[in-house]
């Protein structure tokens, strides 16, 4: 061992960690308190022995990041910092699970302090953290490629505790896959196998090997048990440094560290068994823990100003590990001026200079009248950015050509090793991600990515296939991340490969999700003033782009009004002379067919405005007056055209409004006849606009 150190306050800190952690869950009334009881050396030994930490800067971009996977134990975090001084309190761990708490059921990010990422639903933590470490790795070879290992200030480690329910979680599979592929030496996983979850024992459902499927991933592994050969148990911190210091020598591939726990060990009655697992202990539970670790069990939330003022050594540890950082830090800035420059502009969030002359430049290529796919104005609009944008970089879930997801020219993200005939050029600091078919990995990943470094990541798959990635999506929602999506082939337009592969459904459960914000361009030009809206935005919420597969027509009317009218969700495209009989609506690939009813109508003597609806969510976010401007309340004839479900389109219809949608799943037929077949022609808009008319007239 090097340097470790274990003396008799640092075993007091850990029994103070467990009571504390019982208490917490008892006076919440719930929780899960087994875990942060029996896991509270280990969360110990991390913060003060191993994890290089500030907790006076939770922000320091030379901290290491830790994740805590199985959010349900939050008390182990918490407790661990507070311990160490970070912004909360004793009393935030007795408002534990309370309303307006920072100390929530799950951590939160941006709740807490310390806290890198929201965590809970199981398995998100462990698959984000492999894009924490793929984030450190590009960002430090964007930054300071030609830096020995170990010797640039933008290096540094990543680590987790996760439990049995993170690694049963198919995510963890993919997200481990990628992980030993990619020889990601800067991960450290610690896996709590108490062998415990809320049904029982796991061997009811979790019986392999876990240390053998890891090492099958391309993982180094190693295991220490708490449970001695004798059946006695022995908190062995001793044993778990070794083995964290063995790992680190591996630098060539992640590391998995299975430890044998015993759940709320020591509490009587409790110690192994599922009831300690999501529920408070008990009274009487809590007092033998307490009586058992030597506290008064007549006395909750117990005060050890010398055991806090041992663990808060930690805080002056961390101090001087940032100082030198800082020496290093203002070293290396003396000496790459550029690069530095480049940093500042990455963590202010600011574009480069020539953000928007990039998309001027592509918009000056389209023609109106042409047609084009959007997925393909997508991948124009991603390699333009990327020219001048080098942190931006990301990929598909083995769909990139037929997402348009690939940045031309730049290396894939791979260790050498793993070049292929279709892809030769990779490295270390490559732009194209690879995912493989592995779209919720993918979403966790990327995630990550935005958590760990001040880089740009963009995922892609099916539109379809969004289902997949869902969970990864409304998490990145609930932290309020940009995330962009870029999900193509989004209607039944899909055509041949049949109703399995096409949405109808997608763009109304997508649209549910709160704070993410969805958009679906009409043609190149909405879909080039999109992406200049999703960087140049004040917000931070996650963007979906849903493109299309088959081409559609390049606009006259966006080329005049797409650069101001997207940024705002929806605008007014063809308009009329004086008050308009009846108002459609519509986005994507359907608002051609608006236009084209609007034509019909107009030779009729009706006077038809069309509104391009891009985004709802951004069309949402403007003044009343605009809105009003845009869809008059005195005009009640109204018609919305979508190749999706009418559901999210009610609120702007009103009573008297008349939906173009599609309200079963597709069909088996080329993308065109689809659309015929399904009613999505302008033919049914003009037929659907007559009859608002006349039922708001009646």
């Amino acid at each position: 061992m090097v340097d470790f150190e274990w003396n008799e306050l640092d075993e007091r800190a850990v029994k103070l960690a467990k009571v504390l952690s019982a208490d917490a869950v008892e006076k919440a009334g719930s929780g899960h308190p087994g875990s942060p009881v029996s896991l509270a050396p280990i969360a110990y030994t991390l913060y003060q022995k191993f994890i290089k930490h500030d907790p006076k800067d939770s922000h320091w971009e030379g901290r290491d990041r830790f994740i805590l996977s199985g959010g349900h134990a939050s008390l182990t975090q918490y407790v661990q910092l507070y311990f160490s001084g970070y912004d909360v309190t004793l009393d935030d761990l007795k408002k534990f699970r309370t309303m307006g708490t920072r100390t929530p059921g799950h951590p939160e990010y941006g709740l807490t302090d310390g806290i890198e990422m929201t965590t809970g639903p199981l398995g998100q933590g462990l698959a984000s953290a492999v894009g924490f470490a793929m984030g450190q790795r590009f960002q430090r070879n964007l930054l300071d490629a030609d830096a020995p290992a170990g010797t640039s200030p933008f290096d540094h480690k990543v680590w987790v505790i996760c439990g049995e329910g993170d690694v049963e979680e198919g995510i963890s599979y993919e997200a481990a896959s990628l992980a030993g592929g990619q020889k990601l030496g800067n991960l450290t996983v610690i896996f709590d196998a108490n062998h415990i979850q809320i049904e029982g024992d796991t061997n009811l459902t979790f019986s392999e090997d876990v240390l053998k499927r890891f090492e099958a991933q391309g993982w180094y592994t190693d295991e220490v048990s708490f449970i001695q050969p004798d059946g006695s148990y022995k908190e062995d911190t001793q044993a778990l440094a070794a083995a964290i210091e063995k790992a680190q020598q591996v630098t060539d591939r992640p590391h998995f560290i299975k430890v044998d726990t015993l759940i709320a060990w020591p509490t009587p009655g409790k110690t192994n068994d599922e009831s300690s697992h999501g529920s408070k202990l008990g009274s009487e539970a809590v007092a033998g823990l307490k009586k058992v670790l030597g506290f008064d069990p007549e006395v909750s939330f117990p005060e050890q100003p010398e055991v806090l003022a041992h663990t808060r050594k930690v805080a002056e540890r961390g101090a001087a590990a940032h100082e030198e950082w800082n020496e290093q830090f203002q070293a290396w800035r003396a000496a790459n001026p550029d690069k530095a420059a480049e940093y500042d502009r990455l963590v202010a969030g600011e574009l480069p200079a020539e953000f928007d002359k990039a998309i001027d430049d592509l918009e000056a290529t389209f023609e109106a009248g042409s047609s084009v796919a959007t997925r393909k104005a997508s991948g124009a609009a991603i390699n333009a950015i990327a020219a001048v944008m080098p942190e931006l970089w990301g990929g598909s879930a083995d769909l990139g050509g037929s997402n348009n997801t690939t940045i031309k020219g730049a290396d894939s993200f791979l260790p050498a090793e793993y070049a292929t005939k279709t892809w030769p050029n990779v490295s270390e600091s490559g732009r194209v991600l690879h995912f493989g078919v592995r779209e919720l990995a993918m979403g966790a990943i990327t995630n990550g990515i935005i958590l760990g470094s001040h880089t740009r990541p963009f995922n892609g798959t099916f539109f379809m296939f969004s289902d997949y990635e869902r969970p990864t999506v409304r998490l990145a929602a609930l932290m309020n991340i940009p995330q962009l999506y870029v999900w193509t082939h989004d209607s039944v337009a899909v055509g041949e490969d049949g109703p399995t592969h096409q949405p109808v459904e997608n763009l109304t459960a997508m649209r549910t999700i709160p704070n993410l914000e969805v958009v679906r361009p009409a043609d190149e030009y909405e879909t080039a003033e999109a992406y200049r809206y999703n960087f140049e935005r004040t917000s931070t919420a996650p963007v979906a782009m849903v493109l299309t597969r088959q081409n559609v027509p390049t606009l006259a009317e966006t080329a005049a009004k797409a650069k101001e009218g997207v940024k705002h969700g929806a605008y007014v495209l063809v308009d009329t002379e004086g008050t308009p009989d009846v108002v459609l609506m519509g986005s994507g690939s359907e608002v051609q067919h608006a236009v084209e009813a609007a034509k019909t109508l107009a030779a009729e003597g009706i006077k038809a405005r069309v509104v391009s609806v891009p985004s709802m969510e951004w069309f949402e976010q403007q003044t009343d007056e605009y809105k009003e401007s845009v869809l008059p309340a005195a005009v009640k004839a109204r018609v919305s055209v979508e190749a999706g479900l009418a559901m999210p389109w009610y609120k702007y219809l009103g009573s008297f409004g008349k939906a173009v949608s599609i309200e079963t799943f597709g069909l088996q037929g080329a993308g065109d006849e689809n659309m015929k077949a399904l009613g999505i022609t302008a033919d049914h808009v003009v037929e659907e606009a007559k009859a608002s008319i006349a039922a708001a007239r009646a």
